[in-house]
């Protein structure tokens, strides 16, 4: 048995997912949905449907141009298991193939849960190195383990899967030094292409090597990955509620998000402005900080990667909305006193071998001389520390205040798993 064989067989034969499960699964697509509508006018959107986007579109490119949108604002959930952006390549994957079979919104649910269990076993093998080599997970791991639930979708049995999987290891690519740029966005769209591609090829017979993860000028071996051995197959429980996706608070970098958490803690319990800070340092985990490159942001892309902008804003406004990230809400920040005040440093690479999830810790030094501390573990929409059905709520709303009957698409979203057929979500898609 490889690697791809394990996950292979299991895709084919999932054991059934718990009611917690799928209304995790479907709080994540109703969250992604309202990203993939947030992000449709964004620049990197707009480039990819004009390269891509001519009718009749294959179900390859609906995945590509959709996947685009759910991540173009840096909205779109984190899945630490995957170290990926798992939804935002996920979930558009499956939607023009959904669409495409008229299925029921039950299926669409099974298959997320099969391809986000499949980016966190693909994520457990190869391990974190892979991502902080430089790897970009949305578009490596995603697609291999979305892959799986397009296949999945299809209707594909353990063989099929499996070819699906070696050949979307070819497909998959995407390095985090592209972070701050458009291209970013476009790895998930990449992504989720490929995914479709990869399971459609498969059903031709295709094939490849089903040890092309572990074995010798495999995955793990060139993508700089440990080789661990998953074991999360073996739990009764569904990674989505053990472990679970993270929704963002804030459209920016996920990177940001526990210092931000932790800003807003402060201000909560202390009541200081922007105009009674003096400084902040914050300190990060050496893959966050490297995330983080553009202390003096440039455009919007470059702010949502900017933990000096992405801080000054919220001790400004108190929160950070999509209208913080414009071309115009940076410009008008580029003179702020406060963004080289506000520093960043990262623990050092003994102490992150020391201890396997170091806090990130932010200390703010107010004008009247005090300092104050505080530091997250993890950030909020965390399973420990979930969203409110009012917080998922307006978040959905803010991200869809442009789309027509904003409320009727949230009211049947809440009944995904119940619909005959999950047609209607194709007015929420690009």
């Amino acid at each position: 048995m490889t690697l791809i064989t394990t996950l292979a067989q299991w895709c084919a034969a999932p054991p059934p997912f718990s009611p917690r499960a799928r209304q995790l699964a479907a709080e994540a697509i109703t969250d992604t949905l309202a990203c993939m509508v947030a992000g449709r006018d964004d620049a990197s959107t707009l480039a990819v449907k004009a390269t891509w986007g001519e009718a009749p579109r294959s179900l390859a490119n609906d995945a590509l141009i959709n996947a685009t949108a759910a991540h173009a604002i840096d909205y779109d959930d984190n899945f630490a298991p995957g170290m990926s952006h798992a939804s935002a390549v996920l979930l558009p994957a499956l939607l023009p193939v959904a669409l495409a079979q008229r299925a029921t919104g039950a299926a669409l649910i099974d298959a997320y849960l099969i391809g986000l269990q499949a980016q966190a076993f693909i994520g457990d093998a190869v391990g974190y190195t892979h991502y902080t080599a430089g790897w970009h997970a949305t578009s490596t791991v995603g697609c291999i383990g979305s892959a799986a639930g397009v296949a999945a979708l299809m209707g594909s049995d353990a063989d099929a899967i499996a070819r699906t999987l070696s050949i979307a290891v070819s497909l998959a690519s995407g390095v985090k030094g592209q972070f701050g740029t458009p291209l970013k966005p476009f790895h998930a769209g990449m992504a989720a292409r490929n995914a479709v591609d990869a399971a459609r090829l498969a059903q031709t017979g295709m094939q490849g090597r089903l040890d092309i993860l572990e074995g010798p000028q495999g995955f793990i071996e060139l993508y700089n990955g440990t080789a661990g051995t998953p074991t999360l197959l073996a739990h009764p429980r569904h990674v989505i509620e053990r472990i679970g996706l993270m929704p963002k608070k804030f459209p920016c970098c996920g990177s940001t998000h526990r210092v931000l958490d932790a800003i807003a803690d402060l201000q909560a319990q202390h009541g200081f402005s922007a105009d009674d800070v003096e400084q902040v340092s914050c300190t990060v985990g050496i893959a966050n900080w490297r995330n983080l490159a553009y202390p003096q942001p440039q455009d919007e892309m470059q702010a949502r990667f900017s933990m000096p902008y992405c801080v000054a804003m919220l001790l400004t406004h108190g929160t950070l909305s999509v209208h913080d990230f414009t071309p115009d809400a940076v410009r008008s920040q580029a003179a702020n006193p406060l963004l080289p005040r506000i520093a960043m440093q990262a623990w050092s690479a003994q102490q992150e071998a020391e201890v396997a999830n170091l806090p990130h810790r932010v200390t703010v030094t107010l004008r009247d001389g005090r300092q104050l501390d505080g530091e997250r573990l993890n950030a909020r929409g965390a399973l420990d520390e979930p969203f409110s059905a009012d917080e998922r709520m307006g978040k959905f709303l803010d991200c869809c205040a442009a789309l027509p009957d904003a409320g009727a698409f949230y009211a049947q979203l809440l009944r995904l798993d119940q619909a005959e057929r999950c047609g209607f979500i194709r007015g929420m898609m690009t």
